[in-house]
């Protein structure tokens, strides 16, 4: 199953807005149900739940953004905007897949700004989504 298949289940099966709640929660690193985040997450996601503690749990907000490209809410602009200034890299990347996928025009000159990110995969995907905003809009 892909991420885009386990989440649109997710929303079929609890509701998207409350989907959407959690993704949010998890980019603000809230607790959130341990089933959404291993649907998010996929099987990955178990040894978060293992009671010892972690040095990567970036992911949960990776996850919760990647939720977010297939559970989308106007709502979820605050937890975008906190994801670009993320210390770990692949938050930003992520962040920059969903303002490229939906198309999030207010983040255009974030997005411009992004392109000077000190991570390579982080400049290509603010740089595809600056491409993708300015093309939008002609």
């Amino acid at each position: 199953m892909t991420p885009q298949q386990s989440i649109e289940r997710e929303c079929t099966r609890r509701g998207k807005d409350e989907v959407v709640d959690g993704c949010r929660r998890l980019v603000r690193q809230e607790a959130v149900d341990p089933q959404l985040v291993r649907a998010l997450g996929g099987p990955g996601a178990d040894k978060f739940f293992d009671g010892r503690p972690h040095a990567d749990t970036y992911w949960l907000r990776v996850w919760g953004l990647r939720g977010l490209l297939w559970a989308w809410d106007d709502t979820a602009m605050r937890e975008v905007r906190l994801a670009l200034g993320d210390d770990a890299w692949r938050v930003r990347e992520m962040a920059f897949k969903v303002i490229s996928h939906h198309l999030l025009g207010d983040f255009t000159a974030d997005a411009a700004a992004g392109r000077e990110d000190e991570v390579p995969r982080v400049r290509q995907a603010a740089h595809q989504a600056l491409t993708h905003l300015t093309a939008s809009r002609a």
